[in-house]
């Protein structure tokens, strides 16, 4: 089971949406630290979620440690999960 998750497609057109998504998680989760009242802990204050003071740079630090993870394929599908995640939350 373990080499199913670890396991990764080497074909072109998946390396391409390997490297899109990787870098578009990367410059979102920058951004949130460089721009935090905007896009950060102030954007989670506007839409309401808890204790968005800690919920804006730990969103930022998960952001860029999975963007870099999809970015050079390891651990790709665990990378995935806690992405999703994030896209749900923000999505409200």
């Amino acid at each position: 089971m373990l080499q199913k998750v670890i396991k990764t497609d080497n074909s072109g057109s998946t390396i391409i949406i390997r490297l899109m998504v990787g870098a578009v998680f990367l410059s979102e989760g920058i951004q949130k630290f460089l721009f935090a009242p905007k896009l950060g802990a102030g954007r989670f204050e506007k839409i309401g979620l808890p204790n968005p003071d800690f919920l804006g740079p730990f969103v930022g630090s998960i952001e860029i440690a999975c963007g870099i993870l999809v970015l050079t394929g390891l651990f790709t599908r665990i990378a995935a999960v806690p992405l999703l995640i994030i896209m749900l939350v923000e999505l409200q």
